[in-house]
């Protein structure tokens, strides 16, 4: 079935019919290509008035091109749009006129990211921008300035000046977008640890649950409370050793959790040996380095409604003696254990962390049609 971005699938009413409504596709990086807008050129004019004896040069400088702009917007949590427009250039300014009038200025082009996207520049190294908060707004590139006329380059000696500028060309360049979730806290695991169930129950999102590997193929964000405290709990898909490498798919997505408060370590308890599995995902944290090694980690045994309490209690042992600070025994189905391991993610996060919910004017912003133009 076409793409809906393909032109000729709005002229067939068929396609609404039968496709139905479309998922929301998560995309992490884009490179996009961006352009100031050029100054406009000077004016060459002479002054011609009736009655008037002595005329001269009376040409007005161009106008200013336009800034390319970055601002964070709440309600996006992908870059999905800039697959689809990948070149955003802003106005070049008007030129000048006769009458000493100045060429009006090219408008700015604002585009506008999700909150927690970073612009890097065309070989990845260096971060550009930053924008963590909504509302944030900075001038990537500015526009040229405009050319001056001819009235500006009159002087005691060049009394009839046809000089004037063609006005500043703007800047380009190509820029990464990379787009780091904001979340208080992330889950991390090996393939079928039981993530997805686990954000599932606390978070009543839609989360894709399977008996297989890499079930998850995208970041999951949902909003938890727990004893009249909200708080952001981000799943990203399974780790597998040599991840941090590029192995799997979990490389590309350590870089959501970067900016969490606590990492929940989920180990399945009828998976491979527990301690194993908290040496692997030790070893590839470590191995990312962005100071994730460094962040609190508590390990939650999971599905031990499909275990002997004996065999938990035992596994619990194990994994405190390979290094484990205090093992929390779960079961992402049932809710088991859920309370005393929610009590411990509080315990790290600020009194203050509540979700902000949208204004009534905000709700019905969220509502209208996005574009990255804005």
């Amino acid at each position: 079935m076409p793409h809906p971005a393909d032109p000729m699938v709005w002229r067939d009413a068929s396609y609404f019919k039968t496709a139905g409504p479309k998922p929301m596709h998560f995309l992490d990086q884009a490179k996009i290509f961006i352009r100031s807008g050029s100054g406009g050129p000077g004016a060459v004019a002479f002054r011609r008035e009736k009655y008037v004896e002595y005329g001269g040069p009376d040409g007005g400088d161009g106008g200013k091109g336009g800034d390319i702009i970055f601002e964070a917007v709440a309600g996006l949590n992908t870059l999905i749009d800039f697959r689809y427009t990948q070149h955003f250039k802003a106005p070049r300014g008007s030129g000048g006129m006769g009458k000493n009038r100045t060429g009006g200025g090219g408008d700015d082009l604002v585009i506008h990211v999700p909150v927690g996207t970073q612009v890097l520049d065309d070989d990845r190294e260096e971060v550009l921008l930053d924008l963590t908060e909504a509302g944030q707004r900075y001038t990537l590139l500015r526009g040229g300035d405009g050319g001056r006329g001819n009235a500006s380059y009159k002087t005691s000696t060049n009394r009839t000046p046809r000089q004037h500028g063609p006005g500043w060309p703007g800047q380009e360049m190509y820029v990464w977008l990379r787009l780091k979730l904001l979340a208080d806290v992330g889950l991390v695991g090996l393939p079928n640890a039981g993530k997805s169930t686990f954000i599932n129950h606390l978070a009543n999102t839609n989360a894709k649950v399977g008996d297989y590997p890499f079930t998850t193929l995208r970041p999951q964000l949902g909003v938890v409370r727990h004893k009249a405290r909200e708080f952001v709990l981000a799943d990203i898909p399974g780790l597998i050793a040599g991840a941090a490498d590029g192995a799997g798919i979990g490389d590309r997505f350590l870089g959501h959790i970067e900016r969490c408060r606590v990492l929940i370590h989920l180990i399945d308890i009828a998976g491979k040996d527990p301690v194993e599995a908290m040496d692997i995902i030790d070893g590839e944290l470590t191995a990312y380095g962005e100071g994730l090694d460094d962040k609190p980690r508590l390990i939650a045994l999971n599905k031990v409604d499909q275990a002997d309490a004996e065999i938990a209690a035992s596994y619990a042992a194990e994994l405190i003696e390979a290094g484990a600070d205090r093992v929390f025994s779960i079961s992402g189905a049932t809710g088991e254990g859920m309370d005393a391991l929610l009590d411990a993610v509080i315990s790290y996060l600020p009194a203050a962390t509540v979700t902000e919910r949208p204004t009534g004017a905000q709700e019905v912003a969220d509502e209208k049609a996005w574009s990255p133009l804005g």
